[in-house]
């Protein structure tokens, strides 16, 4: 019987804890290793809309749909995550251009429905002012980012994962393969090494001499106090994007990544906030409770960096915007690829040499 592969995961967000759960359940020797706790730092301040909506290529919108599907598949092998199929209304551009979306993603096979003012307002009864014309996508989703996240690393804990607090200060490597990390003046080694430490990815990759070229936008999300239930789905309306959690906190941002803080990022929050309450009907009571302030790690052509990195043996990166849409795809590919050298077709795109330049 073959000695079980020893996989180094830095990073425990949404991307890093699939990775790890699927490397778990697979049978590798695992090892997370993040400087904060479950969830990472991008995942608690995420949206959480899962969805292949938004305009993007064809060949991103079948990533993103198939990575919907493994949603399904994550949540029957793992039951009780905290994941809602609640639909999304969508009336945040003109009408020519919520058309061409709806007809594009509609030839792709995607369930766009155009739907009037009355059928938004049985849809979302608690609007102020339902809009005249929006699309309506039934299949799309939602997943708590910090709990899921937190479930994938439990139960890959249960068969056999290590959890590390502490920072990767580098990459261990000789003879262009990496060998294992540096945390805390400490060498662990490892087969593979996975990078899945969303902004903290390029400094990491940097030791070893790959370069991870992402922008890291800042996104101001206003998270209310617990609530009485008044949104079902997903809103991307106009003027912000909005939902209500699990626990009854309506969360909003003027984009669904959030939007600019500003020069006072409080007073934008209650900007935010305020607009959010006007949009509601039964919202009177509805308290602000605290904003975040996330950085997104996305890569300058705006698409995923996922695979090997080219002439460095030993390590695997994974760093997105789309984490929460794509992360059950991500770990099963990743998975795939480290343990069996398998890369899934859907990939091709998106390997770290596209950027090398």
């Amino acid at each position: 019987m073959s000695k079980a592969k020893e996989v180094i995961v830095i990073g425990a967000g949404i991307i890093g804890a699939s990775i790890a759960w699927h490397l778990a359940k697979a049978g590798a020797r695992v090892t997370v290793i993040a400087e904060s706790a479950a969830g990472g730092v991008a995942t608690p301040n995420s949206f959480a809309w899962i969805n292949a909506s938004w305009g993007n290529p064809e060949i991103y919108f079948r990533l993103r749909t198939r990575a919907m599907t493994e949603w399904t598949r994550l949540a029957k092998d793992l039951p009780g995550l905290p994941l809602a199929w609640c639909g999304s209304l969508c009336w945040d551009m003109p009408v020519d251009r919520l058309e061409a979306h709806a007809a594009e993603h509609s030839s792709w096979g995607y369930g766009v429905e155009r739907i009037g003012r009355e059928q938004a307002a049985r849809i979302e009864p608690n609007l102020v002012e339902p809009p005249d014309f929006a699309l309506h996508v039934a299949e799309e989703g939602v997943a708590e980012p910090v709990a899921t996240a937190k479930a994938l690393l439990a139960d890959a804990e249960r068969c056999g994962a290590r959890m590390m607090v502490g920072a990767v200060t580098a990459l261990v490597h000789s003879n262009g393969k990496v060998t294992g990390v540096e945390i805390s003046g400490q060498r662990i080694a490892a087969d593979e090494v996975v990078i899945a430490a969303g902004a903290g990815a390029p400094a990491i990759a940097a030791t070893a001499g790959v370069n991870l070229p992402i922008e890291t936008p800042a996104g101001l999300i206003v998270h209310s106090r617990p609530y009485k239930k008044l949104l079902n789905g997903l809103v991307m309306g106009e003027p912000l994007h909005m939902r209500q959690t699990l626990e009854g906190r309506i969360i909003a941002g003027s984009d669904f990544g959030g939007g600019d803080p500003g020069m006072d990022p409080e007073a934008t929050a209650r900007d935010l906030f305020a607009t959010a309450k006007s949009m509601l009907r039964g919202a009177d009571g509805l308290e602000l409770d605290f904003h975040t302030i996330g950085y997104r790690p996305t890569p300058i052509d705006g698409f995923p960096i996922i695979g090997r990195a080219e002439g460095v043996d030993g390590l695997y990166v994974a760093v997105m915007h789309s984490g929460i849409t794509l992360a059950p795809a991500v770990g099963l590919f990743a998975s795939r690829e480290i343990l069996d050298c398998e890369r899934d077709p859907l990939l091709a795109p998106y390997g770290v040499e596209r950027l090398a330049q």
